[in-house]
């Protein structure tokens, strides 16, 4: 069986949000799916060390350089993952294998959008007739949170 996420990240991979505001970010997206035909199996929040990769699992296929624009391929994000010990990272400048140009992560091309974050609300197989969250919602979250957030659709 597979499982589809909601994954919410702030658009600075550096920042944190108070506990509270994340407790309550939490309860905002559970309620969004509550109710009105709308379920979830569960949503909870985490705060990481370091910033860590918030991918898209299987929604992801092709990454493209922010420098020359040609393909570098899933292969090396993830031999890139490996190299390093996991999926949290010190610093996000890597050297990209089509060009050597030290190139930030998160200002890669990625065919569904993944983030890196020190903190996310996730939301495990939400449902409802409008599956992603609306900017009216996401607006709603940055405000509870106290910070822009991004919207990561994954599937694994």
């Amino acid at each position: 069986m597979s499982d589809s996420y909601i994954r919410l990240i702030p658009t600075n991979p550096d920042w944190q949000p108070t506990h509270e505001a994340a407790a309550a970010a939490a309860a905002y997206v559970a309620s969004l799916f509550s109710g009105s035909g709308g379920d979830v199996e569960e949503v909870e929040y985490e705060f990481y060390d370091r910033m860590t990769l918030i991918d898209a699992g299987e929604n992801t296929s092709q990454i493209t350089c922010a420098r020359c624009s040609r393909d570098i391929g899933l292969n090396w994000l993830g031999d890139l993952v490996r190299e390093n010990g996991g999926p949290s990272f010190e610093h996000l400048d890597a050297t990209v294998p089509c060009c050597a140009a030290v190139v930030p992560l998160n200002r890669l091309h990625y065919d569904w959008p993944i983030g890196f974050a020190r903190f996310e609300v996730s939301a495990m197989n939400p449902t409802r007739a409008q599956y992603e969250l609306d900017t009216v919602e996401l607006a709603r979250l940055a405000e509870l949170l106290g910070h822009p957030v991004a919207q990561i659709l994954a599937h694994y």
